[in-house]
């Protein structure tokens, strides 16, 4: 009986060490992301969550669309690719019922070309190509005015700015926007067009470095900045603040600016 009674002890003895191990366990967090550089800083930052209690799981894609979709139908906790003006502009198209969990970074969109060295060289009738997400398009077109090429209707919101909305053209240039925005580095390398806006991610990606390729640079004070973007509520999970606060870590912070040498700019807000 007391052999019986110890082992009925010993048992419950190690369910209750099992339980507070179980409670110990790592929690885990699912992120959808673009390759690069997301994916890469989420990469870095795997280790530090590690350290916390936090299992990172990180999971790719090539467009713009899934990730937002993925989050939506709970298969991610949260997604790191986007920007706010995208994010609002996928919320009113969609009816996403997302926030912003924290700003990590700025991405400066870039003007390449195959011919021409600045934009003070395109010839008249030039071509210039960008991406058919018209979310992007008021990025560009600030980009392309404070270049001294445009002038954009001042009535409208420079991040809701469409090609309509050029009031003004100080150079003759001819705009194509109906490529894919992943594709724009495929476009550059054949030769296509004058010059093409190609975001930064998929610059670098495709191995450009937009310090040195670019022959125009979107600056640092871009309103453009990339999020940790969740569904509306998760934003105070204690997991979620933790993935916001190891990003704008010095360390992480540091990572950025050294692995893509200013080409990605961290933010701290």
């Amino acid at each position: 009986m007391k052999k019986v009674l110890l082992s009925v002890v010993i048992l419950t003895f190690v369910l209750a060490l099992a339980a507070c191990g179980s409670d110990s366990a790592e929690s885990k967090l699912v992120v959808g992301a673009s390759n690069v550089p997301h994916a890469e800083i989420l990469e870095k930052a795997a280790p530090i969550l590690e350290e916390k209690g936090i299992e990172l799981e990180i999971i790719t894609f090539q467009d713009y669309v899934l990730p937002n979709k993925a989050l939506a139908e709970k298969e991610l906790d949260a997604n790191y690719f986007q920007h706010i003006p995208y994010l609002e502009s996928q919320i009113a198209d969609h009816g996403y019922d997302f926030v912003n969990a924290g700003g990590i970074h700025i991405e400066p969109i870039g003007v390449y070309s195959q011919e021409y060295e600045s934009l003070a060289d395109l010839p008249d009738g030039a071509e210039v190509i960008m991406s058919n997400s018209v979310a992007d398009h008021g990025r560009f077109l600030a980009l392309l005015q404070n270049e001294g090429l445009i002038k954009v209707d001042e009535s409208v919101n420079i991040t809701e700015a469409t090609i309509e909305d050029i009031v003004e053209y100080y150079r003759d240039i001819e705009f194509t926007a109906d490529i894919e925005a992943g594709l724009l580095p495929q476009v550059y390398n054949n030769g296509e067009g004058d010059a093409v806006l190609i975001n930064t991610n998929y610059a670098i990606d495709a191995g450009l470095n937009p310090v040195e390729d670019a022959i125009a640079l979107e600056g640092s004070e871009s309103p453009y900045v990339n999020i940790i973007t969740v569904r509306n509520g998760d934003e105070t999970r204690e997991e979620i603040q933790t993935l916001v606060e190891v990003l704008r870590s010095e360390e992480i912070q540091s990572f950025i600016l050294e692995e893509y040498n200013n080409s990605v700019v961290p933010v701290s807000e």
